[in-house]
């Protein structure tokens, strides 16, 4: 499989399409890997003209699962290490639950480098440390659920396929410090979203338990664009993909210089 050596690290990285401009897709937590992307919004942001680059982040997917390096700041410096392994600069960032969390991140600490932000169902943006304890408290409890429960035993004369998500994830948040790395996570204030300086487009489903951090984005973003997509929850991503697509490329035409879509040509 295509691969890059990263901060001593193997990741998994697969890339399409020309470009430029360079679109980084970045995939949420634990059950969650590169295919995400590569089975919705990647192909068609390709045909638009754009260098797609999807990778499995430290421990999931293909990637190596090293027992250390989960907090945020060591995904930020993965991220960068891949992309500098590609020799790719500056570059749009679309990321999915978790990933907003390493992309609103990245833009912070290397606002040259990120030209623009696409957030889906994003954790991160909060106004307390509520966010913080409820992300590890579920953290932990889905740590525990897999541990004492053995959910991938359960499921694999059913679901061979979840099975191996799950068990992956089982090895990620049991065997390694990804929970304890990341009890020191730390919400995105309205203050350091207020200094963001590339445009955001973000997309959170109505029903969503993350979806407070859209209007948050919305006051607090210097040109942040909001779309609530009604009658969705968390799993925004792979059940809305049309709706998303409809208008992430023309957004991505406009910001980044890819094809605009043909009317009606999304559906």
């Amino acid at each position: 499989m295509p691969e890059v050596t990263a901060r001593g690290l193997r990741f998994h990285v697969q890339e399409s399409g020309t470009g430029p401009p360079v679109v980084v897709f970045v995939h949420g937590l634990a059950v969650d890997n590169l295919s995400t992307f590569y089975c919705s919004l990647a192909p068609p942001v390709a045909e638009a003209g754009a260098r797609c680059v999807l990778y499995d982040l430290r421990g999931h997917g293909r990637t190596e699962r090293p027992p250390t390096g989960y907090g945020v700041a060591d995904a930020v410096a993965d991220l960068f290490a891949v992309l500098d392994a590609l020799g790719h600069d500056r570059v749009h960032l679309v990321a999915n639950s978790f990933g907003g969390v390493v992309a609103l991140n990245a833009a912070l600490a290397h606002p040259g480098r990120v030209a623009g932000l696409v957030l889906i169902d994003a954790h991160g943006p909060a106004d307390g440390p509520h966010w913080t304890r409820n992300f590890h408290n579920s953290l932990a409890r889905s740590a525990l659920l897999f541990e004492y429960e053995r959910t991938a035993d359960q499921l694999a004369s059913v679901e061979r396929r979840l099975a191996r998500l799950v068990a992956h994830a089982d090895a990620l948040l049991n065997g390694t410090t990804l929970v304890d790395d990341l009890a020191a996570l730390e919400p995105v204030s309205p203050a350091a979203l207020a200094t963001l300086r590339c445009p955001v487009l973000a997309f959170y489903g109505q029903h969503s338990d993350v979806a407070d951090a859209g209007p948050l984005l919305a006051r607090h973003v210097p040109g942040c664009a909001l779309h609530t997509l009604d009658g969705y929850a968390h799993s925004l991503l792979p059940a809305g993909t049309s709706e998303i697509l409809e208008v992430l490329l023309p957004w991505l035409a406009h910001h980044a210089g890819t094809r605009a879509p043909a009317a009606g040509a999304v559906r």
